[in-house]
């Protein structure tokens, strides 16, 4: 982390000088604002967080209830979404507070005697080497609570206006000052049915399955139903089932169950098979309360006793799986002639189960790839053509999802299979560790993803996927740590340039960064900006720390930076020399010719391009930023 670059300043660093302009807050909401985002959920705060760090950018963000979340809904945190808090800068925190998933379960009928239950099979829940980041469960309201410290601390100081409904938005699909009309109607019982409007020039709809936001652009949920009531609850309780605090898949003659213990050591959460529903039937029709979720659930552990002390939260849905076909206003035969003025995010978007573990996961990723890219457009970096990638990017992640939950709730509900080497369940499990972690997401090529003409570079980063961390060593203070730790939420790309064993083509692509006219460090960046105020430039070296002095690396690597022009000393970064830990081995960098690997702000993996390829790396950027 790095700070007092401007000035020595006392106090916490995560609370950033708040911008006087931006900070200023009245009771009257806004005329006009750049983005108005329709609800706190986990996406419209992951959306926020990001936005409140650049003032110049107007946001509200409107929420129905009274206040923040308290308890219940989603829990489970992916590899992947650690990885992104790693990025916001609270994934230390959120790896203190919650439970760290380590191992799976799974439980059959007992072949001695099927109405009770055995362990049939256990499997290490994430795979060695996949990420440096655990599984975790926590509280839905805890990581709310996180973005919103990043809101009230950032220069915009920007809070929720909560009590507040999107009722209607119309788009001027000709206007180009504030073109979107938003109708906002209050919810507190003293102001019920009172509206105001608020011109924008982008929304964005989180405002989950009943979306007015999707409703009003035209969009509609495709899919179905499995026609299964399914409980969950969270409870403290005191039990004999020896896996009460692993997570642990559950399949009896009675039913099943899938287990997971939550943070704070005494917590649990039980998602529980309940009835099957007709065709034509929803699942209020049945009137089933919290106490025949615990009925079921002790019925379906036996032989063992389950006793519930407190009912924290409950509820009862059924499942479903729908996705929308597109995730903003322009349909298909309109894409070349305008673009997106509004968006949709999360479970306006796209529904399913929970079992998968991936709802909050996959809407935390639709507006963590939205983000960087309204902000590169609001700030004037880019052209507005860039957001039509938000919905080809993400519909495809989100159908990838759809596809798998569809498969995987099935497996879950289906009569237990323990013939063989393991249960079906478990081997199912198995197969879809990738997707669970996270980690399957990948962009196809496009003025985002360059071609994979130069992928056997770089072997172990692979094109459009998340940018895999490995451990590094950080030359000027010999620290270990993670590469992928420097990349950091904004709008801000990086290049990874892994120097080869002759220094010579690294050295002469920073001195084409540096100097060269169609640098794109010189044709993107402003007057008066850092040079890594866009584009940040670091280097990896094969050389262990001790092997390498800092003052001999080029200027461009450790540049004079803020108001005092300081010395940046984090730019530059050698192979860990412990067995096991090199870069080079673990992600098989072409350790002969060295290669540049170019990663988006939100940690994919862009291009992968020889040191030599100036002007193609040229091209790239030219194809995404505006010229200054």
């Amino acid at each position: 982390m790095q700070y007092h670059l401007n000035g020595f300043t006392p106090g916490d660093p995560d609370i950033l000088p708040a911008d006087p302009a931006r900070a200023r807050k009245t009771p009257e909401l806004p005329q006009k604002v750049d983005v108005l985002i329709a609800g706190c959920g986990p996406a419209g705060l992951c959306l926020a967080a990001q936005l409140s760090r650049f003032p110049e950018i107007a946001t509200l963000i409107v929420e129905p209830k009274a206040g923040p979340m308290e308890k219940g809904q989603a829990d489970g945190i992916s590899v992947r979404s650690m990885e992104m808090f790693q990025a916001f800068g609270f994934a230390d925190k959120v790896k203190r507070e919650s439970l760290w998933i380590n191992e799976t379960t799974f439980w059959t009928p007992d072949s001695a005697d099927p109405s009770q239950i055995m362990r049939a099979g256990r499997v290490q829940d994430v795979a060695d080497g996949i990420s440096e980041m655990p599984h975790v469960l926590i509280n839905q309201a805890r990581v709310h609570d996180m973005f919103l410290d990043i809101m009230r601390h950032s220069p915009s100081r920007l809070e929720p206006n909560y009590q507040l409904r999107v009722m209607d938005v119309q788009v001027d699909a000709d206007g180009q000052d504030h073109p979107v009309t938003v109708t906002l109607e209050h919810t507190a019982p003293d102001r019920a049915g009172e509206t105001e409007t608020v011109r924008a020039n982008y929304v964005v709809g989180c405002d989950g399955a009943r979306s007015n936001v999707r409703r009003a652009i035209g969009g509609t949920l495709h899919g179905d139903a499995a026609h299964q009531a399914w409980g969950v609850m969270d409870v403290l309780a005191v039990t004999d089932f020896p896996d009460i605090r692993m997570k642990s898949i559950i399949q009896s003659q009675a039913g099943n169950i899938l287990v997971l213990p939550r943070e704070g050591g005494y917590l649990l959460r039980l998602y529980v098979e309940l009835d099957k529903l007709n065709e034509d039937e929803r699942v209020a029709d049945r009137g089933l309360d919290i106490e025949d979720i615990i009925a079921k659930a002790q019925a379906i552990l036996s032989p063992f006793a389950f006793e519930v002390k407190e009912v924290v939260w409950w509820s009862i849905y059924e499942i479903g799986h729908r996705l929308t076909d597109r995730f903003d206003d322009v349909s298909a035969p309109e894409t070349s002639t305008r673009t997106p003025r509004v968006f949709t995010a999360g479970d306006a978007c796209h529904t399913h189960s929970p079992k998968a573990g991936q709802g909050m996961n996959v809407s935390m990723g639709d507006t963590f790839n939205l983000g960087w890219k309204l902000i590169s457009v609001l700030t004037g970096r880019a052209d507005p053509a860039l957001l039509h990638s938000y919905s080809q990017e993400r519909w495809g992640a989100a159908k990838a999802l759809i596809d798998y939950d569809h498969a995987w709730s099935r497996a879950v509900s289906a009569p237990s299979d323990a013939g063989g080497d393991m249960p079906a369940v478990q081997r199912k499990f198995i197969e879809g560790g990738l997707f669970t972690a996270g980690l399957t997401v990948t962009y196809a090529p496009s003025r985002l993803i360059g071609t994979a003409q130069w992928q056997e570079r770089a072997a172990g980063f692979e094109l459009g996927a998340r940018f895999h961390s490995a451990p590094v060593v950080r030359l000027a203070d010999a620290k270990p740590m993670q590469l992928g730790h420097t990349v950091e939420a904004g709008r801000r790309w990086t290049l990874f340039a892994f120097a080869p064993k002759e220094d010579a083509p690294l050295r002469e692509l920073c001195d084409f960064l540096a100097d060269d006219p169609m640098s794109p460090l010189k044709v993107h960046r402003r007057p008066q900006e850092d040079i890594d105020t866009l584009i940040d430039l670091r280097a990896i070296y094969q050389q262990g720390f001790r092997d390498l002095e800092h003052t001999q690396m080029h200027p461009l690597l450790r540049p004079l930076k803020g108001r005092h022009g300081l010395c940046d000393y984090e730019k530059v970064f050698c192979a860990s020399t412990l067995p096991g830990e090199d870069i080079f081995d673990l992600r098989k960098i072409d350790r002969d010719q060295g290669c540049l690997v170019v990663v988006r702000p939100d940690q994919h993996v862009a291009a992968i391009l020889p040191l030599q390829a100036h002007q193609d790396l040229a091209r790239f950027f030219a194809g995404i930023f505006l010229k200054v």
